[in-house]
């Protein structure tokens, strides 16, 4: 089986679960893994964080110039536009990744995926369709881009849902935040949103955040 690389940030106690979390268009793997040890996670918190690495492609609305990318983008209105079977096919890597921590020994009821614009949309597909249930999703400065068409796993009906957005955000307009939110909320999900006045990027506030919401999840 070949798996997208990834960078890993492993525990110095034995493993009971994994974040699987997707960069951005344009980053790598290596793109959050810094942000763990802002986390401050407890010694006991036994997690796996997995980052992969997206395939470089060309990206149209970078005027075809290759790079790292989940999916091409075909114009600025990134909810609707854009290659949606390069999307699909990226959101099965992203389950072989989870199919290889289940072999690995980590119940899937223990991984959850993790996302960051491009990445969260990716994020979205998986976590909602992958068939066995997963401990969470988190949606930062993203969009759900398979709102339409996708066809949820009923094993994920329950599913935790955290979504992050900043307000100020010039890439991925907050609107499109509320909006899957909305959709998600529409579609009988346990959703949470929230807000902070930023870019399109990740606060500290926002990382502290992120880490009780680990917390509650996994620990």
């Amino acid at each position: 089986m070949s798996y997208l690389p990834c960078v890993e940030v492993k525990p110095k106690i034995p493993v009971d679960a994994a974040v699987i979390w997707l960069h951005g268009l344009g980053a790598d793997g290596h793109d959050f893994e810094a942000i763990v040890p802002e986390l401050h996670l407890p010694d006991s918190a036994a997690i796996r964080f997995i980052f992969p690495h997206a395939p470089s492609m060309p990206v149209t609305i970078n005027n075809g110039m290759v790079m790292p990318a989940w999916y091409d983008i075909l114009d600025m209105s990134i909810e609707k536009k854009l290659d949606e079977d390069q999307l699909l096919s990226s959101s099965k890597k992203i389950d072989a990744l989870i199919d290889r921590e289940i072999e690995r020994g980590i119940d899937s009821s223990r991984i959850v995926i993790a996302g960051f614009s491009q990445g969260g949309a990716v994020g979205y597909q998986t976590a909602l369709t992958y068939p066995e249930p997963l401990a969470g999703l988190l949606a930062m400065s993203t969009y759900f881009a398979t709102c339409e068409s996708i066809v949820p796993s009923q094993k994920n009906k329950t599913l935790p849902i955290q979504i992050y957005h900043g307000t100020m955000d010039p890439v991925v307009p907050e609107p499109l935040g509320k909006h899957a939110y909305e959709a998600l909320i529409e579609k009988g999900y346990s959703t949470n949103y929230q807000t902070y006045p930023m870019q399109h990027a990740v606060c500290t506030e926002e990382i502290m955040d992120i880490s009780r919401w680990l917390q509650k999840i996994l620990l």
